[in-house]
């Protein structure tokens, strides 16, 4: 049901076998009718006009929560999840579609949510525990590296030649009836995508860099 224009989640309260659901791009502002779902395990409510969640605070069996696209302005709109033990996935902000919440814009709300949500394994679509965690911070090492390097003295540095850093066997992903495995599958997706972007838009810097750099570099002509 996403990206159907809907404003009333109307009588879903009563589909209360449902363990995934899809509510993303919509007009939804309340969420009262999800509150007798105890058994889902994955909810999408990106793109909405959300700024309440307490009623999904019964969604005892909840694994994987995004809610990226909101109008949630604190960490005190949070609280109320406290009580979901299996919450592992929270997502408030997803750079590929651009889509945040006003909460995101302090700059402390990572930490304050990692604190709030002391079980959670993957926050904005990237691993805070676990295997994968140290590849984030890996490549967060890298771009600040970049960005105080590449226009040092108005030269582009000098890079090694590039090497994998894995077998090429190890990005296989075995597909799980698992519900957390496919949302984690999903979101590797999107990471992924979001690298490509990155990957062009880095391409395009460096290649003005040298043209501004080639022309800085030009032998000055006068006509005689």
């Amino acid at each position: 049901m996403h990206f159907a224009g809907i404003y009333d989640l109307g009588c879903i309260g009563e589909c209360i076998n449902l363990e995934r659901l899809d509510l993303s791009g919509n007009n939804i502002t309340n969420l009262a009718p999800l509150a007798s779902l105890r058994l889902l395990v994955v909810l999408n409510l990106s793109a909405n006009r959300i700024s309440n969640l307490e009623p999904i605070s019964s969604c005892e069996s909840l694994q994987s929560l995004n809610v990226a696209g909101n109008l949630i302005c604190s960490p005190d709109n949070l609280h109320a999840l406290k009580s979901l033990r299996k919450l592992e996935i929270i997502r408030l902000k997803d750079n590929t579609y651009n889509y945040t919440n006003p909460v995101c814009k302090n700059s402390s709300y990572r930490n304050i949510l990692l604190e709030m949500f002391p079980n959670i394994k993957v926050l904005d679509g990237e691993r805070v525990v676990g295997r994968g965690s140290d590849l984030y911070q890996l490549c967060k090492d890298i771009d600040d590296t970049i960005k105080a390097s590449i226009f040092k003295n108005c030269q582009l540095p000098e890079l090694p030649d590039c090497k994998p850093w894995v077998e090429d066997s190890f990005w296989e992903i075995k597909r799980s009836n698992n519900a957390i495995v496919d949302e984690a599958y999903k979101q590797f997706n999107d990471v992924l995508h979001e690298c490509r972007l990155l990957n062009s838009r880095a391409s395009h810097a460096i290649s003005q860099t040298e043209r501004s750099l080639g022309l800085k570099n030009q032998p000055k002509q006068y006509a005689v």
